[in-house]
């Protein structure tokens, strides 16, 4: 019934509805009026509908021609988006991108950063996977995603690594009325002290940190795994534990967390972390993944190329 539908009579028909006439269609699309009048005349047989009610002086949308310009609309949108896809092709671009996140990463920055990049390549399908600690090299390895940003300095023959910035460093933090929030200036804790003191740390599920312990520091623990568990813990008073300032910082400044002074840390400000982009050495980057590496370089920027230590849990 609908075969002689056609994209183009759909394009008028949306025209003729938004600019109100003919007239000024025709002028938008730069055609004859003429040519509309029959593109709309076609349309309407095909459909066996009246789309427009012409006895006024400007064309006005019947019931059905209003109920079906939504349809239009969407069917409009959806053409657009199969062109662009097939463009993307021809052109080289990535149809996907599959990227493992660290979750030390500034959610507030990664998010200016995706919306830059869905501007730039907006028929890129983008899906991004938050992954502890060295789960993002093995993602990447397996094959479940293309690119990794992380802040593991971890090797392999197989994964081509770029140094495209910096994140904050991990700080110790505890609930401003709990016992490791008193302490004197000058006076660090020693892992005797703490060693009495739930810690609170990340779970890392590969393979590859199995029987390696980063920055725990307690004989007691409590293991969770994601970021949003431990702050919620910590903020609860169950026990002490390292997060990224990003999720902390107005928790600290409100007085509701209170720093926790480690003798194994250094004393300020924590080092900042070395944000690596990852990805296999036989997938190298299309234009998709090169140009989100440029945008997260732009917001996190390059300070520093020396490997950065390794991270609290």
């Amino acid at each position: 019934m609908l075969d002689a539908l056609t994209l183009d009579q759909l394009r008028v028909f949306v025209s003729i509805a938004d600019s109100g006439s003919f007239r000024a269609a025709a002028r938008s699309l730069g055609r004859a009026q003429s040519g509309l009048s029959s593109a709309i005349a076609n349309l309407e047989t095909e459909l066996r509908v009246v789309l427009f009610d012409r006895s006024q002086h400007r064309p006005v949308l019947t019931e059905a021609g209003a109920t079906l310009l939504a349809e239009a609309r969407t069917l409009l949108i959806r053409a657009d988006a199969f062109r662009a896809r097939a463009n993307s092709f021809h052109q080289g671009v990535e149809a996907g991108l599959r990227v493992a996140l660290d979750p030390l990463l500034s959610l507030p920055k990664v998010a200016r950063v995706v919306s830059r990049f869905h501007l730039q390549f907006p028929s890129v399908r983008l899906e991004l996977d938050t992954t502890p600690m060295t789960s993002a090299l093995a993602m990447v390895l397996d094959g479940r995603c293309d690119l990794g940003l992380t802040a593991a300095d971890e090797q392999d023959a197989h994964i081509a690594s770029e140094v495209i910035g910096e994140i904050d460093g991990m700080i110790a933090v505890c609930r401003a009325d709990h016992p490791l929030a008193g302490r004197e200036a000058g006076e660090t804790w020693t892992t005797v002290d703490l060693s009495g003191h739930l810690q609170i740390v990340i779970s890392d599920p590969s393979a590859r940190s199995q029987g390696r312990n980063f920055g725990v520091l307690s004989q007691k623990t409590y293991r969770v795994g994601d970021l949003a568990t431990k702050h919620a813990l910590i903020l609860a008073g169950v026990g002490w534990g390292n997060l990224p300032l990003w999720i902390i910082a107005d928790d600290i400044s409100a007085g509701r967390l209170a720093r926790v002074a480690l003798a194994a840390h250094r004393a300020g400000e924590p080092a900042p972390l070395t944000l690596y982009a990852i990805s296999r050495i036989d997938r190298p980057f299309g234009p998709a993944a090169s140009g989100l590496c440029r945008m997260l370089s732009d917001d996190f920027g390059r300070r520093r190329t020396r490997p950065a230590p390794s991270r609290p849990a």
